[in-house]
């Protein structure tokens, strides 16, 4: 190799190296996108069910790749429930979605202030403000006819009667999965519909907002008022007050757009 071409290599790799080194650097100094795939979803029932409220939806999240918990709330005091769902929020690995359904929203609304929440998403549910409880919301307009429905039993629990879970709490699904969810309906504190939220975590969090619209346990022109509040994102379905149930693909796709459109630090994409 000529004196020449020996130079001309030597300079190459010096300006090669320093080009590397520089791009090192920046790498190093470049702040990391802070938009993460949310991929953990913690689904928290509502009153008068169970965890099995979600079964129709979970495979169907799962089969997208999310990963998905179900709270088994006790429902025998707010505190109670929001410390159940916190517990499994602990768990997960990552940014969390919170989904609520019906008095699971009033749970969220509280447990989602939790730092690893990035989102929230009420199905067929209450939203409450700071210092609000499930009845002052429910005042914003006239009741449900599924309320009528309600009784209590000697310790102060309520529970719906058969009609009420065959025509307005479940009134689109098949009478077998209705008899199931009659028999495994959880009893619910009757004091816990006035407990009030500290804070409301929607004010913080971007918030999503399934409306049914054949529901009879809250008042559908209820819950557009509450996703208009919240500034969710909605879509209302031809439903009764359980559409994870009655149309699950159509829930399914939902939450999973939900996950897809916010980032672990909370902000809803554009």
């Amino acid at each position: 190799m000529s004196k020449f071409n020996t130079i001309l290599v030597g300079a190459l790799a010096t300006v090669l190296f320093a080009f590397v080194s520089r791009n090192q650097i920046e790498s190093r100094q470049r702040p990391e996108d802070p938009k993460k795939d949310v991929k953990n979803i913690v689904l928290v029932h509502g009153a008068f069910a169970d965890g099995s409220s979600w079964s129709k939806v979970i495979p169907l999240l799962e089969a997208k790749g999310f990963k998905v918990t179900a709270v088994q709330n006790p429902l025998t005091s707010l505190n109670d429930d929001v410390a159940a769902a916190k517990r499994i929020i602990a768990l997960q690995d990552g940014p969390v979605l919170l989904v609520g359904h019906s008095w699971g929203g009033v749970v969220i609304s509280e447990a989602g202030n939790d730092p690893k929440v990035a989102g929230l998403v009420y199905i067929a549910a209450f939203a409450p403000d700071n210092g609000e409880s499930l009845n002052d919301v429910a005042k914003a307009a006239t009741p449900a006819p599924g309320n009528e429905q309600v009784r209590a039993d000697a310790a102060g629990f309520l529970y719906l009667t058969p009609k009420g879970i065959f025509e307005d709490f479940a009134q689109d699904l098949p009478l077998p999965e209705r008899k199931v969810i009659l028999a495994t309906q959880g009893q619910w504190a009757a004091f816990t519909t006035g407990e009030k939220v500290s804070k409301a975590a929607w004010h913080e969090k971007p918030s999503w907002f399934i409306v049914g619209g054949k529901d009879r346990m809250i008042n559908p022109a209820l819950q557009r008022i509450l996703a208009k509040k919240i500034n969710a994102q909605s879509l209302e379905l031809n439903s009764s007050h359980v559409p994870m149930l009655s149309q699950p693909a159509k829930v399914a796709a939902f939450i999973a757009n939900a996950a897809s459109n916010v980032d672990s630090k909370g902000f809803a994409s554009k």
